[in-house]
């Protein structure tokens, strides 16, 4: 049985590491690029970001380190409106790094984040006031396997009685795995039953959980405890359970550009329905639509459509938000 959704109350706060991330320009292997761009990248802070974006008050959580990058990071993150007061300055540590490599076969990322600053956090962090006194947590999968503290930050932050909901995307980075003392898919799977709120992908739960997670029914199966749990199928549809009913939205048909930053703007857009207390299908919808605006950029940080257009197309009935994306992908804007 699932557990009941406490409601929200405060800011949402996301704890994760951001990185600085370098990309080839224009778009192309990395190894033929003469120029590269400097930006950030970040699950938790990706989510802040469009959170913030749909006037839903947003802390991002972490640790950088003290140098240019880390600067580099904390504002632009900042700059979308983010509170960053509770992220640390590591004099030890620094801000980790990662370098994008597009191909035929999709992008690659190289991480260069061992014993960076994010990787320094752990339980502590969650009697801090930017956590303690947030409505709601927000944590993912890549944390846990970013060192034993982190995991550790995570597991005390889903375990026993709890003041706030804790939203959880499992986020499986198989790289990070490599060599960790337990299976990801058993501590994955254990993390995810303790949490209100969950974000996995169907392929992802495939991955992890093979067989036993052939459909969204399935995971379900696996996953009964969160109040809430939304799997996304691609760009087929995502489905949420809430206690025992079950919806399901489709996707809109976006021309992608890339895939990276969409499941953050999908956990956003949901999430910022959630905490206004809309109806799950109304969520899913404005995830969709997020998680859009993330596809037709190269940067994992897209624009939204105009306040008026989303606002049409999570009223629209069934049928016009279909016919809605049935033409060409400028009707988002």
């Amino acid at each position: 049985m699932s557990r009941p959704l406490p409601a929200p109350r405060g800011p949402v706060a996301c704890v994760g590491e951001t990185m600085a991330a370098m990309a080839p320009a224009p778009l192309g292997p990395l190894d033929a690029a003469h120029h590269l761009t400097l930006d950030m990248a970040g699950a938790e802070s990706n989510v802040a970001c469009y959170l913030a974006d749909h006037g839903v008050p947003a802390r991002w959580v972490s640790a950088l380190g003290d140098d240019p990058l880390g600067r580099m990071v904390r504002e632009r993150v900042a700059a979308f409106g983010v509170d960053v007061s509770g992220v640390r300055t590591d004099p030890a540590r620094p801000t980790g790094l990662l370098f994008k490599d597009p191909g035929r076969d999709g992008t690659h990322v190289h991480y260069y984040r061992r014993d960076s600053a994010a990787a320094g956090l752990g339980p502590g962090l969650l009697a801090e006031d930017a956590v303690r006194t947030a409505g709601l947590l927000h944590l993912t999968g890549i944390t846990a396997a970013l060192s034993p503290s982190c995991h550790d930050l995570v597991r005390a932050a889903l375990s026993g009685a709890r003041a706030r909901p804790v939203s959880f995307d499992v986020n499986h980075r198989a790289a990070l795995w490599t060599g960790a003392p337990e299976p990801a898919a058993d501590v994955l799977l254990s993390l995810a039953r303790r949490a209100d709120i969950v974000f996995v992908g169907l392929d992802e739960a495939q991955d992890l959980w093979g067989a036993a997670a052939a459909d969204p029914d399935d995971v379900r199966a696996l996953l009964p405890e969160p109040a809430t749990l939304v799997v996304k199928d691609g760009g087929r549809a995502a489905t949420a359970y809430t206690g025992s009913r079950r919806h399901t939205v489709p996707a809109p048909r976006v021309d992608v550009v890339e895939p990276v930053g969409a499941g953050d703007a999908f956990a956003a857009g949901f999430l910022a329905a959630t905490v206004r207390g809309d109806h799950p299908a109304r969520a899913l919808r404005l995830g969709h639509l997020t998680a859009a605006s993330a596809l037709r950029v190269s940067s994992d940080h897209g624009p939204l459509p105009s306040p008026r257009t989303v606002e049409a197309l999570l009223s629209a009935d069934d049928a016009a938000w279909t016919e809605a994306f049935a033409r060409t992908t400028p009707r988002l804007h």
